[in-house]
C-alpha cells in the first residue's frame, strides 16, 4: 500500500466506518510516518458489533462441524493463495522483513486454521451412561456463545488466528479488536471472511484502549480472550468478574535459558539469538533471560557477543540478512530504552544498547551481562532486541533464577545431559519447556502460561476446549434391570 488508506470496522457482515467518525493514526514503525487511519471505535460501536455477534450465534451454534470445518478450510485456502498480498500488508503494519514473515508466519498460520477445522469434526463428551438407576447420562460439549477477543501488535495477524479460529470451529461467533496500532492485516482477514461466513459471524472493531474496556464489558459476550500485557490481563479479567464471564489470558513472558556447562556452545548460541532477537524480541516466549553455568559462562558470552555484534536490523525488504524490524511504537522504543539506560553499574553492555538511526523505531541488537537476580532487567518483561545473563553455580540455583519471576510462560533448558533435562523441566514452573531448542510451536501442542503469565491454552484440543461449555443431560427412562 503506497497511499493513505482508510481502515474500517466490519459489523454484521457490513463494512463501515465508526458512529461519530472519529479516526486514529497508523503509523508505519519503520519510517514513523502515518500511512493509514482507523476508527475509534466507541461503546456504540461495540454493542452493534456484540449484537450482531449475538444474533448470529443463534444460527451459527446449530451448524454442524463439517459445516465449520469447510468454511475454515476456504479460509486457510484464501490466505495461503494471496500470502503475497498479505504479507505486504502485514510488512507495512509491523515494519516486519517481508521473506521472513512469508516463511516464518503464514505457513504456520495456514497449518493452525486447517488444525482448527479438522478439530471441530473431533470434540468430544465422555461416552453416555447409567450412573443412577432408571437414569442415563450423557454429556454435551458447546459453544460459549458470543466471544470478545483483542489481539496484540507483535503479530497482528497470526495472533488474531490463535483467537478466532478455535472460537469459530466451536461454534462460537467473534468481535475481535485488534491493537490500535496494527489493525491491517486483521482488517483484510476479516473482510476476507464475509464472502466465507454469514453475516455477524465474525466482526472486527477497530480502536484504543478505552474500545478495549468496552468490549471487554459488555454483557453479550460470554468470554473475553486477550493477548496482551499482564496489566492489560488484570484489567480484562477484573471486567470479567463483574459479570461472571470468562477470561481466556495470554500474558507477558521473561523466559529463562539455562544453560548448563555440557552444552554445544554452538548450537546454544545460533539458536537462542534467533530465538532472543526474532521479530525485535517483542515474543513473551523470547529467549530473554539467559543463565549460564560457571563453567561455560565467559565462553558462552563471547560467542554470543560476536553473533549478536553481525545481528542486521533495519527495513529493506530485498534485504534477507535483516532479521528483525523495527519497535512497533515510540512509547515501547522508550520503554526499552529506558530499561537499558537505567541497567546497574555491576552490568556490561557486551553489544548493542541504542536506538538505531534517525528514521522509525529501530534499537540495536543488544546483550547485557553479570546481572543480579533482582535487577529491573531481570524482572522486567523488556519485550524488545535486548537479552541479558547472569551465572548460576549448579541445578538448584538455576532453577531458583529461573522459577524467581512472576512469569510462567516459556523457559528452555540447554544440556546433553537426558536425565538433568528431565529434570529441570519438572521443577521449572513454566506453561512450555523447551530442551536444546527455544521458541517452535505447533499446532497440535498447547501455548499458555500461569503465574502473570496468564490461564487459559491457544492451539492444541485444550486450547479448543477453552471456547466449548460442558452440559450435563440426564435422562429417565425407569429401567432398573
Amino acid at each position: 500500500m503506497s497511499e493513505t488508506v482508510t481502515f474500517h470496522n466490519i459489523i454484521g457482515g457490513e463494512v463501515q466506518p465508526s458512529a461519530d467518525g472519529t479516526l486514529m493514526d497508523i503509523v508505519n514503525p519503520s519510517t514513523g510516518e502515518v500511512y493509514a487511519s482507523a476508527p475509534n471505535s466507541s461503546a456504540i460501536d461495540v454493542d452493534l458489533a456484540c449484537r450482531a455477534a449475538g444474533e448470529a450465534f443463534e444460527k451459527w451454534r446449530w451448524t454442524t462441524p463439517s459445516e465449520r470445518q469447510r468454511a475454515l478450510l476456504k479460509l486457510a485456502d484464501v490466505i495461503e493463495e494471496n500470502a503475497e498480498e498479505l504479507v505486504a500488508i502485514e510488512s507495512e503494519n509491523t515494519g516486519k522483513p517481508r521473506a521472513l514473515t512469508q516463511s516464518e508466519e503464514i505457513p504456520p498460520m495456514v497449518d493452525q486454521i486447517r488444525f482448527f477445522a479438522g478439530a471441530a469434526r473431533v470434540l468430544e463428551g465422555r461416552a453416555s451412561g447409567e450412573y443412577m438407576r432408571g437414569f442415563t447420562s450423557s454429556i454435551r460439549r458447546e459453544p460459549v456463545g458470543p466471544v470478545a477477543q483483542v489481539a496484540p501488535w507483535n503479530y497482528p495477524m497470526m495472533m488474531s488466528v490463535w483467537k478466532f479460529a478455535p472460537a469459530l470451529a466451536a461454534g462460537n461467533t467473534v468481535v475481535l479488536k485488534p491493537s490500535d496500532t496494527t489493525p491491517a492485516s486483521s482488517y483484510w482477514m476479516v473482510e476476507k471472511m464475509q464472502d466465507i461466513f454469514p453475516p455477524g459471524v465474525c466482526n472486527l472493531v477497530c480502536g484504543d484502549r478505552d474500545t478495549g474496556a468496552a468490549l471487554t464489558e459488555h454483557p453479550i459476550p460470554q468470554l473475553v480472550s486477550i493477548t496482551g500485557s499482564t496489566r492489560a490481563g488484570i484489567a480484562v479479567a477484573t471486567a470479567a468478574a463483574k459479570d461472571l464471564k470468562r477470561a481466556h489470558l495470554e500474558l507477558g513472558g521473561k523466559a529463562p535459558v539455562l544453560i548448563f556447562d555440557d552444552v554445544d556452545i554452538e548450537s546454544a548460541v545460533e539458536g537462542i539469538s534467533t530465538a532472543g532477537y526474532f521479530n525485535a524480541g517483542q515474543d513473551c516466549t523470547a529467549a530473554t533471560r539467559v543463565m549460564a553455568q560457571a563453567g561455560v559462562y565467559d565462553e558462552f558470552l563471547a560467542a554470543m557477543t560476536e553473533t549478536v555484534k553481525q545481528t542486521k536490523t533495519g527495513y529493506d525488504p530485498d534485504d534477507e540478512d535483516i532479521l528483525y524490524g523495527p519497535i512497533n511504537n515510540p512509547n515501547q522504543l522508550k520503554h526499552v530504552s529506558g530499561l537499558v539506560d537505567r541497567a546497574p553499574a555491576h552490568a556490561r553492555l557486551l553489544a548493542g544498547g541504542k536506538q538505531q538511526g534517525s528514521v522509525g523505531f529501530f534499537y540495536e541488537p543488544t546483550l547485557i551481562a553479570d546481572l543480579h537476580q533482582d535487577d529491573e532487567l531481570v524482572q522486567t518483561e523488556v519485550f524488545g532486541p535486548v537479552v541479558t545473563a547472569q551465572r548460576f553455580t549448579d541445578e538448584d540455583e538455576a532453577v531458583a533464577f529461573a522459577n524467581g519471576s512472576e512469569y510462567g510462560l516459556a523457559s528452555s533448558v540447554w544440556t546433553s545431559n537426558a536425565g538433568r533435562a528431565a529434570r529441570i523441566a519438572a521443577r521449572l514452573d513454566f506453561g512450555c519447556v523447551w530442551i536444546n531448542t527455544h521458541i517452535p510451536l505447533v499446532a497440535e501442542m498447547p501455548h499458555g502460561g500461569c503465574k502473570h503469565s496468564g490461564y487459559g491454552k491457544d492451539l492444541s484440543m485444550y486450547g479448543f476446549e477453552d471456547y466449548t461449555r460442558i452440559k450435563h443431560v440426564m435422562q429417565y427412562h425407569g429401567f432398573e434391570g
